[in-house]
């Protein structure tokens, strides 16, 4: 485009010369060829005002120069003066080159110069904004922190406290200007479930640490961590979300301790009870039956009635062994959990009438004594819940033996229970049941747990009981004073 229009502007001033020449003569033909090398030399460039400077030289030479029309030598004068023209020319196109540089530069810088102005302006109102925004953030969420009630710490990479918020003053009595700066460990004397080292490995850590107050009293808090780190990713410290839970734990020490020592108060009580049948009513008993059965074949004067007593005695000595073996079999202490599960499922099935399908593991054995005791009661607790309150006709009983745990299923097809109710079973809340209670406290106890599922189909139970040793319970059950004789 510039060259074409440092072509037209010599074509034009040759025209427009040779339009004048009636006016002006053929004389100093230059007037116009300068306008047109101006033009070129400021809008156009150095190469385009050349290409001017060349049409117009030619043209000139060729339309002005006299011979006119013709590419012939010239006179001295006029090639003089095209000498001239064409000298000032390149001085023309040399002034105006560097001319339309500088002001190309100046421009240039201008623009350059206001578009840094304006994105600098952008970028203040944006980090302004941003400022603005943060600063509010952070003010909300202080104040927020402020309002809770756990303890929230952070800690730099140094391990000193950078912030200590109100809850932190409330629960360890220390004020943030006297915390601040202070490592937390020294300051309250922290004692971890683990090396502070393996747990600064993480990323994030839960757990329950013992803690100094202020006044000396040691607390136990359940304490969340979480890792801090710096705009380059680099750790910068850690957050501690602590909250007091010294009163739940001695709480819960106190339940389960009163609880485990009811359960072991109640095995000895139905073993006492049990031995107690056995060995004066059931002995009693039977001395009466021989009695009765030498009376019987005697010349009685009432034979009848002797033979009515003798089928009450039978009763009594079948209801006698029967009370003796559900409070506390003598199969468990003697053969183990399995033969008294078979001996308990052919009972229950026969009394209520309820088909139950028994499956053990045929390497079951013997298990430690609390383990099979704990087994024995949920199978009891829940086959009673069937007959009670499932309306079922059936129930399936799986015993699973796995290298580090037992588990025992129970399953039901009855009319299941309402969903609040398995709620509150499952999370041992609400009006569950003496029975239901103690199997959970009892299964807690070793470690395990419990678990119940229900839908309109039926109700499933089921135990996991971590395995533990055999005790020498299996060995002290064949002793006279640990064991309850078959009537």
């Amino acid at each position: 485009m510039r060259y074409t229009l440092a072509t037209l502007a010599g074509i034009g001033a040759l025209l427009l010369r040779n339009f004048l020449t009636p006016f002006f003569g053929v004389h100093n033909p230059y007037h116009t060829a300068w306008l047109a090398l101006v033009f070129a030399a400021w809008y156009c460039g150095s190469g385009p005002a050349i290409l001017t400077v060349t049409i117009t030289a030619v043209g000139i030479w060729y339309l002005f120069l006299p011979p006119t029309h013709s590419f012939a030598v010239k006179e001295v004068p006029d090639i003089s003066g095209l000498l001239g023209f064409l000298v000032f020319s390149a001085v023309i196109i040399v002034l105006g080159e560097a001319s339309r540089r500088g002001i190309a530069r100046q421009e240039k810088a201008e623009d350059d110069l206001r578009r840094a102005h304006e994105e600098l302006e952008h970028r203040v109102h944006e980090r302004t904004a941003a400022l603005q925004k943060r600063t509010a953030e952070v003010i909300e969420k202080a104040t927020l922190l402020d309002l809770a009630n756990d303890a929230i710490v952070t800690k730099t990479a140094e391990n000193t406290i950078a912030y200590w918020n109100e809850g932190a003053e409330r629960l360890y009595g220390w004020s943030a200007a006297e915390a601040l700066g202070r490592p937390v460990a020294h300051l309250l004397h922290s004692s971890y479930p683990i090396p502070l080292a393996e747990i600064e490995k993480h990323e994030v850590w839960e757990g329950e640490i013992t803690q100094t107050t202020r006044d000396g009293h040691r607390i136990v808090v359940a304490s969340r961590w979480t890792r801090l780190r710096d705009g380059l990713g680099e750790p910068a410290g850690w957050m501690e979300i602590n909250t007091d839970v010294t009163a739940r734990k001695h709480a819960e020490n106190a339940a389960r301790s009163l609880s485990g020592r009811i359960l072991t108060l109640q095995d000895d009580e139905r073993r006492r009870i049990a031995r107690g049948l056995h060995d004066s009513l059931g002995q009693y008993l039977a001395a009466l039956k021989m009695q009765l059965s030498l009376l019987s074949s005697s010349n009685g004067d009432q034979p009848q009635l002797i033979e009515q007593a003798n089928d009450i005695v039978d009763r009594c000595l079948s209801e006698t062994r029967t009370i003796s073996h559900l409070l506390h079999p003598p199969l468990l202490d003697e053969a183990g959990f399995g033969s008294a599960a078979r001996w308990f499922v052919e009972g229950f099935a026969q009394r209520s009438g309820i088909a139950v399908d028994l499956n053990l593991p045929p390497d079951l054995g013997r298990l430690h004594s609390d383990v099979e005791i704990a087994l024995f009661r949920a199978l009891q607790e829940a086959l009673t819940n069937v007959h009670r309150h499932s309306g079922s006709t059936r129930a399936d009983i799986r015993v699973s033996l796995e290298p580090t745990h037992i588990q025992l299923d129970i399953q039901d097809y009855g009319q299941g229970m309402p969903d609040e109710i398995l709620r509150q079973m499952n999370q041992g809340a609400g009006k569950t049941g003496v029975g239901i209670a103690g199997m959970r406290e009892r299964v807690r106890e070793l470690g395990g747990y419990m678990a119940i599922k229900s839908n309109s189909q039926g109700t499933q139970l089921s135990v996991l009981v971590p395995l533990m040793q055999v005790s020498n319970a299996a060995e002290d059950a064949t002793q006279p004073d640990n064991s309850v004789p078959a009537a």
